[in-house]
């Protein structure tokens, strides 16, 4: 695992971040405290919990509420198991607003705005059974405590968290209780939620677990002249699937990012490939976009006519892609 100081810097990426199919399944759940701030409409304490990278759940201490992020959450917070969900939130606001106190104190700090957060779950994998949990701590953007889970100790970065770890390390039937969370409660949490989502997948769309192969669409996309050309394959199930650029008939893997498997509403999936290269080159040397899909090979030559612009009217699909490529520039370029 990464540290969490470097995880909570791109948490709100990751939760607009689009949901990709993976065999390892994980949850997750952030929990944020912030004291001294004074902008209007910032919340004291906000908790995010996310399924394989996908926002599900939303509280905060201005609603006061949780908030179902995904169609199929709204079921699961009709249930009896959904007070429990929100009570935990609720404790959680207050413990925090304590340790923020008191994590002042141990930093020796008496004013400001500062941030408390915890960052926790699981991780399964549904062939193997394989799974991790894993639980840390940070302070003001930094590092400073994890558990390690393996070994049932907490440990920390920083010389103000010695107190705090040597207190919960010696707390032998708390750390029983964490064992038991991670190696068997959350793991119930993330199957359970796993269920929900394919129940409501195969509500809204049974077709997909009958359909046997799906080819797929490949189109070259561009916005402005100057803008990488994009190849866009869509439409295809299964999801496994391989993009290549060709210049001259040779491998060519230069200046090419490959984007995420997506999934589509009909329950086929789409992935592009951006290469970025000036019309000047293109139009002097071959350059082929190859897709290869359950054995077949499906070949977009780089020409002027068959570049898709960004004045043509495309399927919903292509649209979609193309308002997440504009996105996807402000990282690539």
């Amino acid at each position: 695992m990464h540290g969490l100081s470097s995880i909570m810097k791109f948490i709100f990426f990751f939760i607009c971040a689009p949901f990709v199919y993976s065999e390892l399944h994980t949850i997750t759940t952030f929990y944020t405290e912030i004291n001294g701030q004074t902008n209007a409409g910032i919340p004291e304490f906000s908790s995010v919990t996310t399924l394989d990278g996908r926002q599900i759940d939303y509280y905060d201490s201005e609603m006061k509420k949780l908030i179902p992020r995904q169609d199929w959450m709204k079921e699961f917070m009709s249930g009896d198991r959904f007070k429990e969900y929100t009570e935990i939130r609720e404790r959680v606001q207050q413990t925090n607003k304590i340790n923020i106190t008191v994590l002042m104190q141990q930093f020796s700090q008496t004013h400001g705005v500062h941030t408390y957060q915890r960052m926790y779950g699981c991780e399964w994998d549904d062939e193997t059974g394989y799974s991790q949990g894993f639980d840390q701590y940070g302070y003001d953007g930094e590092d400073f405590i994890s558990l390690d889970v393996k070994e049932l100790r907490y440990i920390t970065a920083v010389q103000q968290g010695v107190i705090t770890t040597e207190k919960w390390n010696n707390d032998r039937e708390q750390l029983e209780l964490m064992k038991q969370y991670y190696q068997h409660e959350c793991v119930n949490w993330l199957k359970h939620f796993l269920m929900l989502r394919k129940v409501d997948l195969e509500r809204r769309v049974p077709h997909i677990y009958t359909l046997s192969l799906s080819a797929p669409e490949v189109s070259l996309l561009q916005r402005y002249p100057s803008s990488s050309v994009v190849c866009h394959v869509t439409g295809f199930y299964p999801s496994g699937l391989t993009i290549t650029w060709l210049k001259n008939g040779q491998d060519h893997d230069e200046d090419v990012d490959l984007g995420e498997l997506l999934p589509n509403e009909d329950g086929t999936f789409q992935r592009t490939s951006f290469i970025r290269i000036g019309p000047e080159e293109w139009k002097k040397n071959q350059f082929v976009c190859e897709v290869e899909h359950m054995g077949t090979t499906y070949r977009r030559i780089l020409t002027e006519d068959e570049i898709k612009s960004n004045t043509n009217v495309f399927h919903s699909r292509t649209i979609h892609v193309l308002l997440c490529v504009v996105g996807l520039f402000i990282f690539v370029l």
